[in-house]
């Protein structure tokens, strides 16, 4: 079992880098260092004490808190108990968190102790949850996570795991106000790792003597999956609590990151750190970088600092990451190719759809569609929203606009979904008018992306007012943010009379959003 080819599941990895990596760290967090032999025999008490606690197999657990290597032992610990994990993302409100919870029905709740309060505050809207265990203590009538952990055998439990078993549920924006668990399966993760095989390109392999900065949050794939590829690869994974521009630039000098993945706003922030230029940058050989589009200046500032060869991804929560990218050698200050996404990795199948399903042709723009082993399993308990996502013929629709040039590669357009990018996060306008409308003198709003230069996209919202009624745009701020989460709040918002309509009454969203983006070659910033 040794050789990750014969591997079946992500357990099988765990216990096969045990093995063949012994004593060399796994993971690096905050001075604590975890060898793969211990992380291990530590995933093992975790599937025990979850066991112990009657959690059974493809049930849920979830965790709420930012990164850290006890994470990882949760996430890599219930796999070996066939069980799926469910991060949720802090950056959501309370009643958010709760809907989350309530919706995989877990059991157990982890909770970091920056979110011992409000889980506190909301903990009478969460009435599946049976047990809640702490990750770093501070809340004595819960149970501390190490000792938890502790309590149990190191012994493996070797629970059957099935290829096409749920291996985690990352919960995705939902287009009508309430998120979709996204269910991966370990033969989703295997397929997209092993595919090309030897064929790999240089910066898609990877090397024991690997240091990957793992700075993006662990609710999205970004996080969760860049750090189990670390796992799989058998290098080092360095473990940032949250992305701080400041705190990424030590990591480099004291750890030697010698591979990242980062969204283009948190690339900005640390480019833009006065001592980036001081800082020694030369174990690191690829910056990877995706979730939305960089600006060609941004993108040309960081090759300037960073000096190490830039990879731009293309990919999804439900494609288990990234499907398209754009190599280094594509990285040429004036190439046409800089503005696409890039070509499909092996085993990809990409294709342009019109209205109707139908494959375009060659540079004409319709709805990007996918089709490979690392498609998800679907959304959970949502067997309509599945259907119109993924068909029966395994293609995957995205929902973004583009089309492909005769050399294969992929150029983003628009998106067909409403769906906003801000800072790497998805937002549906819904769910933020959903969160307006509860304002008593508010008669009507629509939510539009805008560019923005430090976020790429920014929410506004376009408010109607009841008759005789008025609000300032904090007013409207402010209220928005006591319901959803801060980052999907307005940033700016209007006032007019009425919402311009169709015949049929729908509101014509691109009436409002297309004056914003005049004199963009694209409709996404």
């Amino acid at each position: 079992m040794s050789n990750a080819e014969d591997w079946q599941n992500l357990a099988d990895m765990v216990r096969s880098r045990a093995k063949t990596r012994g004593n060399a760290t796994v993971f690096e967090f905050e001075g604590r260092r975890t060898s793969f032999v211990e992380l291990d025999i530590n995933t093992n008490r975790v599937a025990n004490a979850l066991r112990a606690l009657g959690v059974k197999p493809h049930e849920h657990i979830a965790y709420l808190g930012k990164n850290s290597d006890f994470y990882f032992e949760l996430l890599l610990g219930a796999m070996k108990a066939n069980i799926v994990m469910a991060p949720v993302n802090w950056r959501l409100a309370g009643p958010e968190i709760a809907f989350i919870v309530e919706d995989c029905k877990a059991p157990v709740l982890f909770v970091g102790p920056e979110f011992i309060t409000q889980v506190h505050n909301i903990r009478a809207q969460l009435p599946s949850v049976r047990t809640i265990i702490t990750t770093e203590g501070g809340a004595p009538e819960w149970q501390d996570y190490a000792k938890w952990r502790d309590a149990q055998s190191g012994d493996d439990p070797r629970v059957e795991i099935s290829p096409k078993d749920i291996a985690i549920q990352l919960y995705t924006s939902g287009t009508t106000g309430k998120p979709k668990g996204a269910m991966l399966s370990h033969a989703n993760f295997l397929n997209l790792v092993r595919a090309g095989g030897a064929e790999r390109p240089a910066w898609n392999t990877w090397n024991e003597d690997d240091v990957s900065l793992v700075a993006m949050p662990i609710f999205h794939i970004g996080g969760s999956g860049w750090g189990t590829l670390g796992v799989y690869h058998g290098a080092t994974g360095v473990i940032a609590r949250e992305f701080d521009p400041t705190k990424v630039l030590d990591f480099f000098e004291q750890s030697g990151i010698t591979k990242l993945f980062m969204v283009p706003a948190a690339m900005q922030f640390v480019v833009r750190q006065p001592r980036a230029r001081q800082v020694d940058f030369s174990r690191l050989k690829y910056m990877l970088y995706g979730a939305s589009p960089i600006p060609a200046a941004l993108l040309k500032e960081c090759i300037d600092v960073f000096k190490c060869g830039f990879v731009q991804m293309y990919g999804m929560t439900e494609t288990t990451g990234t499907i398209v990218a754009l190599p280094p050698e594509d990285h040429i200050e004036g190439l046409d190719r800089m503005r696409s996404a890039g070509k499909a990795l092996p085993g990809v199948e990409l294709a342009i759809l019109d209205a109707a399903g139908n494959k375009l042709p060659t540079g004409e723009v319709g709805e990007i569609a996918t089709r490979s082993g690392s498609n998800m399993a679907g959304y959970w308990n949502l067997p309509e929203a599945t259907a119109r996502t993924l068909g029966a013929d395994g293609w995957l629709r995205t929902g973004d606009a583009g089309y492909m040039d005769q050399d294969g590669y992929l150029y983003i357009h628009d998106r067909i979904k409403d769906m906003i990018i801000s800072g790497g996060e998805n937002i549906y306008p819904a769910e933020v008018e959903s969160a307006i409308c509860d304002h008593p003198d508010v008669a009507e709003v629509a939510v539009v992306g805008v560019p923005d230069d430090k976020w790429g996209e920014a929410v506004k919202a376009i408010v109607v007012m009841k008759s005789g009624k008025t609000a300032t745009s904090t007013d409207i701020i402010n209220f928005t943010r006591e319901r959803i989460a801060g980052f999907k709040t307005p940033k700016t918002v209007d006032f007019i009379e009425a919402l311009p309509r169709n015949a049929s009454g729908k509101i014509l969203r691109r009436h409002l959003r297309d004056p914003y983006w005049e004199g963009k070659d694209r409709q996404v910033n």
